[in-house]
């Protein structure tokens, strides 16, 4: 009988970048590799190049869940416009095999061949100068990402507008050359300390200026006074910028985890719309926004429902190309990428398959109200999930989200883990290793992966069992039934908790729980849990 590791089309243990960082290129080709296009977001991917190849709108909102993939396809989108070559490989060769539909393609192609610049972050990182509160800091952001790509100072926005003013006379390297001469610094690291240098800046200012350097002593401080930016204004200095680039050029921006940066505050949401709508009418079309947002458009503005007008309307109008990743995506990516079998491992496993289907679906049926929760459909789909179950990758995601949403996490942002859930399932499918093909994850295994990313108080009472009582199984149902807490729509008796805990098709249910009522009974005398009616809760 085979072991788990053996089944693999590829060594589960290799590393995988469960999270991927807007702002990280160290692994580019990786990415883009083993990128996987799901059907149902290949259909809407179509959608948004036709609409990006004919100037249609400029504004994409692609939402999903905790760890659903949304920063993978941002920075895919950011490549593929851009076709960067990495390692020799253009992105566009390496992404076209994962199409299966000819017009996506051909999209994708005329997409590719337009001369394009894409300006890939997080508006999050991007925005630790800036404060929230500030009326235009949304607005200040953009401007600094901008300005960087120009190989202008993003960090200062006044020092940036003199390295524009110097540039658009045709001075800004005559400038750098006359300030090295004097410092014998680089323009670079001297404009980093410009309120030191203010005597070699002026020297160096004067002396492309043919005249004296006292006139311009509070150069940079004059500049920092006047300083004043309008979204009309930036978006006149993109359009400037596009125009100096060759015909049919783009400028796109990229933007991960707008959604949490506006939540909440309707002068960052109607400043987003504006950006969008004064880009699209001053560019033509020609700079797009595309952004990231763990909810749907409606949700995040919704959160404001009393302050509704027809703003609100309008960010919907600038952003009405909307990708959204579901658990269903989730679970194909999972599959692909991670749980893909040799043709012999097909074999074996569509043969355990034959013989236990008739017990699989009354094995991994919840009762009551649990309902929703998928089973196996046919050999292939056994043969794809496996060592999971399919109800695993839709219950872990409400696990997930409801437990943002009651603020679980540690981080910046308490509705954000440090884990997708591909890293999630790798982690417990290298649990499995050395496990016979008969066994099969259990739920409760999830817990390990996001334990260090949830807050100990939260967590407190699973380690605390962990330490007084001599039974894993009992920690077993424990962190299962922390994992389900929140969950809406699972109701955790005995019948249902005794299937998150099935490691084997040929388990005997009776014996199963027998032992998860014994365990249930621990925990309500260590006041780890609380029984309501027939159902069992853990405790906070």
């Amino acid at each position: 009988m085979s072991k788990i590791k053996e089944l693999f089309v590829k060594d589960i243990n290799r590393p995988i970048e469960g999270v991927i960082k807007a702002d990280d290129d160290k692994s580019l080709k990786i990415e883009v590799e083993e990128y996987v296009l799901t059907n149902d977001i290949s259909g809407k991917l179509a959608t948004f190049f036709e609409a990006y190849n004919n100037l249609k709108e400029n504004g994409v909102w692609i939402s999903g869940f905790f760890g659903s993939g949304k920063s993978h396809l941002l920075k895919m989108l950011s490549l593929l416009l851009e076709n960067k070559v990495i390692e020799g490989s253009s992105v566009l060769e390496m992404f076209l095999p994962k199409c299966n539909d000819e017009f996506l393609k051909g999209e994708i192609k005329k997409a590719a061949s337009n001369n394009s610049k894409s300006i890939l972050f997080n508006i999050d990182q991007k925005s630790s100068v800036t404060s929230k509160s500030d009326q235009d800091a949304l607005l200040s952001v953009f401007v600094k990402v901008f300005n960087e790509t120009c190989g202008y100072y993003g960090n200062t926005a006044h020092i940036a507008r003199f390295e524009r003013d110097l540039d658009n006379n045709g001075q800004l390297e005559i400038f750098k050359e006359a300030y090295f001469k004097i410092s014998n610094k680089k323009w670079e690291n001297g404009r980093e300390v410009a309120n030191l240098q203010k005597q070699n800046i002026a020297k160096a200012y004067a002396q492309i200026k043919n005249e004296n350097e006292g006139s311009y002593i509070n150069l940079l401080d004059n500049y920092r006074i006047d300083y004043n930016i309008s979204i009309e204004d930036f978006a006149l200095m993109v359009n400037d910028y596009i125009n100096k680039q060759p015909k049919g050029f783009r400028l796109n921006f990229l933007v991960d985890e707008v959604g949490q940066y506006i939540a909440g505050n309707i002068k960052l949401m109607t400043n987003l719309q504006t950006i969008a709508e004064t880009l699209k009418t001053k560019c033509n079309s020609r700079a797009w926004i595309i952004v990231t947002a763990q909810d749907d458009l409606e949700q995040v503005i919704g959160q404001n429902s009393v302050h509704k007008t027809d703003d609100f309307s309008k960010i919907q109008d600038r952003f009405k190309i909307r990708l959204k990743l579901t658990s269903k995506d989730v679970a194909e990516v999972i599959q692909k990428r991670l749980l893909s079998k040799t043709n012999s491992a097909s074999y074996e496993l569509s043969t355990i398959y034959d013989k236990e289907k008739a017990n699989l679906k009354t094995m991994f049926t919840f009762n009551d109200d649990s309902k929703g929760f998928t089973d196996y459909k046919n050999s292939d789909h056994f043969v794809n999930c496996y060592p999971f179950i399919p109800y695993q990758f839709d219950l872990f995601q409400k696990a997930i989200e409801t437990l943002s949403s009651h603020r679980a996490f540690e981080g910046r942002h308490s509705s954000v883990g440090e884990r997708s859930m591909l890293g999630v399932f790798q982690q417990v499918l290298i649990s499995l290793n050395n496990h016979n093909i008969n066994n099969i994850a259990t739920f409760d295994l999830m817990f390990e992966g996001i334990k260090s990313t949830i807050k100990s108080g939260i967590q407190r009472i699973v380690l605390d069992v962990e330490n007084q009582v001599n039974d894993q199984f009992t920690v077993k149902v424990l962190k299962a039934l922390f994992l389900i807490k929140y969950v809406d729509g699972f109701k955790s008796n005995t019948h249902n908790i005794s299937i998150l805990l099935i490691n084997e098709f040929d388990e005997n249910i009776t014996e199963l729980r027998g032992k998860v009522e014994k365990s249930l009974q621990v925990l309500i005398k260590q006041n780890a849990i609380k029984k309501f009616g027939d159902t069992y809760e853990y405790l906070t």
